[in-house]
């Protein structure tokens, strides 16, 4: 069996340099105990099992950092995870994060473990939650090594593979990863996500490719229904039982189109590639233009370079632009963001320490899981609105919106834990989606960290 290392480990050394910051060429988890790696054989050539972790920069990640693993993001049209796993060629088996997401649950998601878990037995392959694999990028060969090889991406490690017998680094070293002195180092093509606010820089590239790889090489549309209008010759694909009424156009023009199963689309509806849609989901009439929707997410109005994680209601009209949208999201009608300065400038994004320079000009807002906005909610350039806030009131939210607030500018934990259950269970419902004792448990944890941290601060 091996242990973790203490003090003397050999996973001590220096740090790489800063984050390169050039852009791109080109069912529910059950409670069960911590995992231990116990895949792979002796010496080269074995298997050993996937495991995501996150660093002191994904921990950095608000709004979405407080309720989930890094990993379990979406990024395109597929979280972070799922990425690594297809690069990896197989699933992985836990994701080591923040102490208070052990209770994390989520369809299709690995066991949260806290970081300082101790990882015994077999090999293990160690991924950073940030890590984004080009879509060629090969993995096998790398895995094959006798020691341990270290990967790294544009000057920032990226992750390590141990194979059985070896020593497997600490929490401390998830935490902060350094390059140890003697260990195989291979460059894997791809990039680290530095900041929350790539998720919008970068996020439609990557959408591009998910319809792309959808498609294959075939430009051929299913037999659209009548009074349905394609224009352009991009791909469209169609998932079963996919509805769409007289009326609706399909603009490919500038990309391709990815309709899940079950997906309706109303008419009205004006939807503009790239666009991906999850299963399940509904598209209530307006217009849709490089958008990726998770699973059963419920759409109106006009939504530009936005992504949702899933389960997300904005059955009104409003305008959402270059934002992310957490899971379990309710938007009152007409709530409407800013995504450019009247300057022109870069814009800023809002935490809870101050602002930050994204260097972008068009960044519209982050909004965390379980988040509630009144009717007419006008959100400012750059909004970061805490998660499980509900946002109401006679003035707009400033910039930042604490995590748990009951009001535009109430404080973090101001809404009251058992009013928030209630409602959340009462919104599983509405889904057919089980509101069980680990969900409870899992957000009631999100919710004592918000309070802690608030008065720590």
């Amino acid at each position: 069996m091996v242990g973790i290392g203490t003090g003397g480990s050999v996973w001590r050394g220096q740090p790489r340099c800063r984050p390169d910051r050039r852009r791109d060429p080109g069912h529910e988890a059950g409670p069960g105990t911590p995992p231990e790696s116990s895949a792979g054989t002796s010496g080269g050539g074995g298997r050993v099992k996937l495991f995501l972790f996150d660093d002191r920069a994904a921990d950095a990640w608000r709004p979405f950092s407080l309720t989930r693993p890094t990993g379990e993001v979406r990024f395109g049209s597929l979280t972070l995870r799922a990425r690594i796993e297809r690069w990896a060629k197989q699933p992985a088996t836990a994701s080591f994060t923040r102490s208070w997401l052990a209770e994390f649950t989520e369809p299709g998601a690995p066991p949260a473990v806290p970081r300082d878990h101790r990882l015994n037995g077999g090999g293990a392959l160690l991924m950073s939650s940030r890590f984004v694999p080009h879509d060629d990028a090969p993995s096998h060969d790398y895995m094959e090594s006798a020691g341990p090889v270290l990967f790294v991406c544009r000057n920032q490690i990226a992750g390590v593979s141990i194979p059985e017998g070896g020593e497997i680094p600490d929490g401390e070293w998830m935490l902060d990863p350094v390059e140890p002195a003697g260990t195989q180092t291979v460059e894997v093509p791809g990039r680290m996500l530095d900041s929350v606010w790539q998720l919008v820089e970068f996020g439609p590239e990557r959408l591009v490719q998910y319809v792309q790889r959808s498609a294959g090489d075939s430009a051929a549309a299913p037999e659209l229904p009548t009074g349905v209008h394609r224009i352009g010759s991009g791909p469209v694909v169609f998932g079963r039982d996919v509805t769409l009424e007289p009326g609706v156009v399909l603009d490919t023009r500038r990309g391709g189109i990815v309709l899940g199963d079950r997906s309706e689309v109303r008419a009205g509806a004006r939807i503009e590639g790239p666009f991906a849609a999850d299963t399940d989901c509904r598209f209530l009439g307006g217009s849709y233009a490089c958008v990726s929707a998770g699973v059963r997410s419920h759409l109106r109005g006009e939504l530009e370079a936005t992504t949702t994680f899933g389960f997300v209601n904005k059955a009104h009209d409003g305008f959402l632009g270059h934002a992310v949208i957490g899971r379990w999201v309710n938007l009152g009608a007409l709530t409407t963001n800013s995504d450019l300065k009247s300057t022109y400038g870069s814009v800023t994004m809002g935490g809870p320490n101050g602002s930050a320079d994204t260097g972008l000009l068009k960044f519209g807002c982050l909004l965390g899981d379980h988040v509630k906005t009144a009717i007419g909610t006008l959100l400012t350039t750059g909004a970061v609105v805490g998660a499980g806030a509900s946002v109401f009131g006679d003035r707009s939210p400033e910039q930042w919106v604490a995590p748990f607030a009951w009001g535009a500018s109430g404080s973090a934990g101001s809404y009251d834990l058992e009013r928030f259950l209630i409602t959340a269970d009462r919104v599983f419902q509405r889904r057919d989606a089980e509101f069980n004792d680990r969900v409870r448990a899992w957000l009631t944890g999100c919710w004592q960290r918000a309070v802690d941290e608030a008065s720590a601060a």
